[in-house]
């Protein structure tokens, strides 16, 4: 279904859509730079090792994580990262109404900096920009906190003395109950779901198609790898998103889009 006629078919919907809600993952970030985890150059899939990272009880309990962490942060792509042609599409169907929501696995901040509203940006794994205390909760602009890393290695919250960290949810961490309600909510709510750059392997969030199909929903998976939502799908778009997501865009909107 990655011809011209499964993208017609696609945009047509989505013309006919009331109430459309697009669920992306990293894949949609790779045209910016930004490494996808599962994919055949992702983090993990290169270094399986880095994994260990992301886990909550070894970031809280081992110092020299936290510093290789913050480290990492430092030297993320993310900071010079710019929104894609997907990303850019997505912000004018926005802008013309014509999504619901727009629920992201992603902490880089680029469906924002595209022109996306942040109202409709649900976010359920947190953000990068902000950091915040283990022990108070305190939230802080990372930028802030990356700039002591000249002097502090693994800097403590300046409230409490508290271990800090990345807004995001790491392995270990339960998903924030609000955003977790708000994601669901779209997911129930809307008449046509796309899942955009995401394998779909991760629960809860996968679940939002299972959600987005009990509720009589049609599912449009665009990735260029199979997930095991495939078999439930409507369409499946395996061309680059940095053309799919435009061409779609253009159809329903037209070059002025």
């Amino acid at each position: 279904m990655t011809s011209t006629s499964g993208i017609a078919d696609v945009a047509a919907w989505l013309a006919d859509s009331d109430r459309v809600t697009v669920l992306t993952g990293a894949g949609i970030s790779t045209e910016s730079g930004i490494p996808d985890f599962r994919g055949p150059q992702g983090v993990w899939t290169t270094d399986p090792g880095a994994a260990a990272l992301f886990d909550i009880d070894v970031y809280r309990s081992d110092a020299d994580v936290r510093r290789r962490v913050w480290q990492m942060r430092r030297a993320s792509p993310i900071w010079e990262a710019e929104p894609n042609a997907a990303h850019r599409a997505l912000a004018d169907l926005d802008r013309a109404g014509r999504l619901h929501a727009l629920v992201t696995q992603n902490i880089d901040g680029l469906h924002q900096q595209a022109g996306t509203d942040p109202d409709h940006v649900i976010e359920v794994h947190g953000t990068i920009h902000r950091v915040v205390c283990l022990a108070c909760g305190l939230r802080t602009p990372t930028p802030e906190v990356l700039e002591r890393l000249e002097e502090e290695s693994d800097p403590k919250c300046r409230r409490c003395g508290g271990i800090q960290k990345a807004d995001t949810i790491s392995f270990g961490q339960r998903l924030r109950e609000d955003v977790l309600q708000a994601a669901i909510d779209a997911a129930q709510e809307c008449d046509l779901f796309l899942a955009v750059g995401t394998s779909l392997s991760v629960h809860p969030v996968a679940g939002l198609c299972d959600l987005a199909v009990e509720g009589g929903a049609g599912l449009v998976i665009v990735n260029a790898q199979p997930t095991p939502y495939d078999e439930v799908a409507d369409a499946l778009l395996r061309d680059p998103i940095g053309r799919v997501l435009p061409e779609l865009a253009r159809r329903i909107l037209g070059d002025a889009g």
